[in-house]
């Protein structure tokens, strides 16, 4: 997984371990993703399936794509298609993706790179393998998360994030066992380089066998604990976790995931994805690409994509 490491993860700064009076959050609920396919044929797992969108809530739903490795002339991405309403997160852990828009933004994003696009009022979008990769095939592996704005940012001019793997917030955990990789928001003073509109965290922790990892949370936000791929437990009641699952935690200071002693080969470390955020609280309609307040906002944008409002493809 060459998602950034640190070989010496004592080097790092050390997120707080609980204080006194500071209160675990609880497991709500476990969730084990579905699998499928999206795009033009590439895997995914969706995390957030049977969890409800109150309790997902700025967040509307997030894919892991892969872990696969293509052969030669196998690797897949997705057409142009539209989004209004909300923002996408793309993070790559293992291989390469171009992206490009109609307003001209893009790029390409690659091991441990998060490419952070708000759709706004509207665009066409569309992301692939570079031509030489599908010409050689290779390990590809990532996730997309969607974030809802908030009625007054729904139609706000279109823009993009380009991280680099490099400007992501690196800590460790109390036992140095766990890498902390903060690509958005704060966790223990600790700011991650995305900006966002909602406020909300989105981490990606590597825990080593046996270790342990104690996160301060805001207390304002809500929190789901998500396992890409080892296993380990969720909370202090230990609650068994695996590749594929989702955790809902309630409400608390803290966090608490914990990874087991022994790990399969092919994944020697629990690797985690942790987020939350500020629930919006404003009524929801989402149909396919479009991510709106009410049903009429809803058919306006498809009206708006057959008008060609979105823009054209400029590559």
């Amino acid at each position: 997984m060459p998602a950034i490491t640190v070989d010496d993860l004592t080097t790092l700064d050390r997120v707080r371990g609980p204080g006194l009076g500071d209160q675990p959050r609880p497991v709500l609920q476990v969730t084990t993703a579905p699998q499928g396919y999206e795009g033009e044929g590439f895997p995914v797992r969706r995390a957030f399936a049977g969890i409800d969108l109150a309790r997902l809530d700025p967040f509307i739903m997030m894919d892991q794509m892969g872990e696969v490795e293509y052969a030669p002339g196998e690797p897949k991405g997705t057409a142009w298609h539209p989004h209004r309403g909300f923002e996408t997160v793309t993070y790559i852990i293992d291989g390469t993706f171009d992206h490009h828009d109609s307003h001209g933004g893009g790029g390409t994003i690659t091991n441990g790179d998060t490419q952070w696009m708000t759709a706004g009022s509207g665009l066409l979008h569309i992301e692939a393998p570079p031509e030489w990769l599908v010409q050689s095939g290779g390990l590809f592996h990532g996730l997309q998360l969607w974030v809802n704005l908030p009625r007054d940012a729904k139609m706000s001019t279109p823009r993009y994030q380009d991280i680099r793997s490099g400007e992501v917030q690196l800590l460790t955990s109390a036992d140095a066992g766990a890498l902390v990789r903060v690509i958005a928001g704060t966790v223990d003073g600790h700011a991650g380089p995305g900006s966002t509109y909602t406020p909300m965290a989105l981490v990606h922790a590597s825990l080593e066998p046996g270790a342990r990892l104690d996160l301060p949370w805001d207390v304002d936000f809500n929190a789901l604990v998500y396992v890409l791929n080892g296993d380990g437990t969720v909370g202090e009641e230990g609650r068994p976790l695996r590749t594929g699952q989702a955790a809902v935690l309630g409400a608390g200071d803290y966090l608490t995931v914990s990874a087991a002693g022994r790990q399969e080969s092919r994944s020697p470390r629990l690797d985690v994805v942790v987020l939350g955020g500020r629930p919006i609280r404003e009524p929801l309609a989402w149909a396919g690409p479009f991510v709106m307040n009410t049903k009429a906002e809803v058919m306006e944008a498809y009206q708006a994509f057959q008008r060609g409002s979105f823009g054209h493809p400029t590559s």
